[in-house]
């Protein structure tokens, strides 16, 4: 019975932090402009989607870590071949959630700093991600 309710708590964190990635990604598409381009809107919104992203999905990443490393404990599957590869993908993930952090924490001081080519695909890559997540879990293909 705890391992269901672990389970329902980490896709929980995990759906949080995954849409607080990709709110964030189309943020930075949105607001991908010159300084002297960007309106009080625009720069509203940073501000909001960097505070969201403080309270709500660095949190919510940080669960999600906790709740899965108890799952696998919990599951037993430390021998997992499709655990591994997940871990490399949600380590992958977190990364470029750490880079979208630090590039709107940056973009305040620097507006008119250039998103990396990474970032400027963050959303496609964090689906991508998610989706191979998804085949490794449900299909433990090994």
């Amino acid at each position: 019975m705890m391992y269901s309710w672990i389970k329902a708590f980490h896709i929980a964190s995990v759906m949080t932090w995954i849409g607080g990635m990709l709110i964030m990604a189309l943020a930075l598409k949105i607001t991908q402009r010159s300084a002297l381009d960007r309106s009080l809107g625009e720069v509203r919104l940073l501000r909001a989607i960097r505070q969201w992203d403080q309270r709500v999905t660095s949190p919510a990443m940080g669960m999600a870590w906790i709740l899965g490393v108890a799952l696998v404990y919990f599951g037993q599957w430390h021998a997992a071949g499709w655990l591994v590869v997940k871990l490399v993908i949600v380590l992958m993930l977190s990364a470029l959630h750490g880079m979208q952090s630090g590039y709107v924490r940056r973009l305040a001081d620097t507006p008119d700093l250039e998103a990396s080519v990474l970032l400027k695909h963050s959303g496609s890559l964090t689906i991508i991600g998610v989706a191979a997540i998804a085949c490794m879990v449900v299909l433990k293909p090994f």
